[in-house]
């Protein structure tokens, strides 16, 4: 009987040694990955709420500074009515037209905290209808749209047709996708736009500028800025108290929700792994910073927006930063 031949199988008392496929990665010394310093600064600030302590002293130096100051304006006033007539009444006037245009300020930031809260009012009561399948409150809310926009050249035949075939629809989600497609596709389009400007704006300070500081101030004006121009395209024309109170709210929640943690991962999808950022950690952490804001702005579009997005997509942050930075830094590449 001849012997078997075949595959023999030797049984190895010990693994191999790792190769040098295995060995990790040297990292790279030369520059450290981007951070985005200036939107992570600008994000804390803003996202940090005040100790009671800290309100209390406020308050009461405010309240302090208002006293004297009132009273030292009614001593001049009384003294120059006793020894100038004339001369106190003219201060009697100057004095009441700082009076009127304090009030004025207060009266528009009023109107400014009810805008906005007429569109978070609007905005809940989407969500209420979308959850519960009631189209009589969700025509109710399409209503509230309209009127909202009835001064809006632009949204003129968008809001037509809404009112046209609002009673043909009997789902609240197809009557709120008419009114996203017809009224808030072109609010978010201009708005999308805001956040582009404000990208580029904040990535190329913070690559060319090279001052201490610059590129925070430049990260949190444009941001205000950028918050405040995204709730007037949806209707809430915010004062200098509700664009400060609106910016809180947008950056505590993407603290919260860690949205301004961002590394190269987001970097290297949006510009494409820009040479440049890898050379330069100037040009890394402007597209890091750009790209920070688009979150941003894309949080303030979904806090100011009336209707929670739907059959129109939320923006993609990967979208918005390559429109907004591809061919800023990449030169010819983009």
């Amino acid at each position: 009987m001849s012997e078997r031949k075949g595959p023999v199988l030797i049984e190895l008392d010990e693994a191999p040694e790792a190769g040098p496929e295995a060995v990790a990665p040297i990292p790279d010394a030369g520059t450290p990955p981007a951070e985005g310093r200036a939107m992570q600064v600008v994000a804390t600030l803003g996202a940090r709420r005040p100790s009671w302590l800290a309100r209390f002293f406020w308050s009461a130096l405010v309240g302090l500074i208002g006293f004297v100051a009132s009273l030292a304006a009614w001593e001049f006033v009384t003294g120059l009515l006793e020894t100038r007539p004339v001369l106190g009444w003219v201060a009697t006037g100057l004095i009441g037209a700082v009076l009127l245009a304090l009030i004025l300020i207060c009266l528009r930031e009023l109107a400014a905290f009810s805008r906005l809260g007429r569109l978070d009012k609007v905005h809940r009561a989407a969500e209420v209808a979308l959850a519960s399948g009631d189209v009589t409150a969700a025509r109710g809310v399409v209503r509230q749209i309209s009127a909202l926009y009835a001064g809006r050249a632009e949204l003129r035949l968008g809001r037509a047709e809404l009112d046209r075939q609002r009673d043909e629809m009997f789902d609240p989600t197809s009557l709120f996708a008419l009114a996203e497609t017809q009224v808030m596709a072109p609010l978010d389009a201009m708005a999308q736009r805001e956040v582009e400007a404000a990208a580029r704006q904040v990535a190329t300070v913070t690559a060319l500028v090279p001052l201490a500081l610059a590129d925070v101030i430049a990260a949190l004006t444009s941001n205000l800025r950028m918050i405040r121009k995204i709730a007037e395209i949806y209707g809430g024309r915010a004062g200098t108290l509700g664009a400060w109170r609106l910016t809180r709210a947008v950056l505590t929640h993407l603290v919260a929700t860690g949205a301004v943690a961002i590394g190269d991962d987001l970097l290297g999808s949006a510009v494409g792994g820009s040479v440049l950022s890898k050379l330069s950690r100037r040009f890394g952490e402007g597209l890091v910073n750009g790209a920070l804001t688009a979150r941003v702005g894309v949080a303030a579009m979904e806090v100011c927006r009336p209707l929670p997005f739907g059959a129109v997509h939320r923006p993609s942050v990967t979208g918005l930063v390559r429109r907004a930075l591809t061919g800023l830094f990449n030169g010819r590449d983009g």
